[in-house]
């Protein structure tokens, strides 16, 4: 899987399959690939990779302002499938000059994207560079202005590095999260206990909170911003291909 054209020709294969087709295929054409992980749609493939491969990889991003309840969620399912959990976080040294300049909570004032920048986009590309693949667990329905057209596989041309192939799975891009949730429901899934509270996508303390009835799940994320805003720059290469 060397070029984009190669790339197309899967995506078109793989389109109509199954999220466990999906996996599979990816799993068994690339050894350092990762899983990555924090929400719900996530722990589904972990649960599907793992029962494809026990020694699947996984990485989750600690930003430092995660809810409590996501810090012992991330410690339930690694117990639950017995599977190590790369904890990236950001640099110590970028985190305090920020910190020092704007304070903790620059982002209600500006915008998010410097902080996710730091927190979030610094780490997640340093650790995508020792990756030939990784595996996420966005849909298509969970954002309509950046995640419409999410493609089960792609070139990951935004954190690749230069000169390398980056690919990058999309196994549920045509689920819906009734589906996801049947999953969880059906196969008795871990899941974050702040979806009982009516947290729906979750993400740092400080820019989520629960959303309300006929709410689009997005809606709870950096609720201040433009609902055009409402990526934090993990799946920039939606971003660029709309463009």
């Amino acid at each position: 899987m060397n070029d984009t054209i190669n790339i197309t020709d899967i995506e078109s294969e793989l389109a109509s399959k199954a999220p466990q087709q999906i996996l599979r295929y990816a799993l068994e054409n690339h050894n350092n690939i990762a899983v990555s992980f924090s929400g719900a749609e996530d722990v589904v493939l972990i649960d599907m990779a793992h029962k494809i491969r026990s020694d699947i990889k996984v990485f989750s991003l600690d930003t430092g302002r995660l809810h409590s309840e996501t810090y012992k969620f991330i410690d339930r399912v690694r117990d639950h499938y017995n599977i190590d959990i790369d904890i990236i976080m950001p640099e110590n040294d970028k985190v305090e000059a920020l910190v020092k300049e704007k304070g903790l909570f620059s982002f209600y004032k500006d915008d998010h994207k410097e902080c996710c920048g730091i927190r979030k986009i610094s780490p997640l590309r340093r650790h995508l560079l020792t990756l030939d693949a990784w595996v996420t667990g966005q849909r298509k329905d969970q954002s309509p202005g950046t995640r419409a057209n999410v493609p089960v596989i792609q070139d990951d041309k935004f954190f690749a590095k230069e000169g390398s192939v980056l690919t990058k799975f999309n196994p549920l891009s045509n689920w819906s999260s009734q589906q996801v949730w049947d999953y969880i429901r059906a196969f008795e899934v871990p899941y974050n206990e702040l979806h009982d509270r009516g947290f729906v996508s979750i993400g740092c303390e400080p820019c989520t909170r629960p959303t309300g009835p006929g709410q689009h799940e997005r809606e709870g994320r950096w609720w201040w911003e433009e609902a055009t805003k409402k990526e934090c720059g993990l799946h920039a290469v939606n971003i660029q291909s709309e463009s």
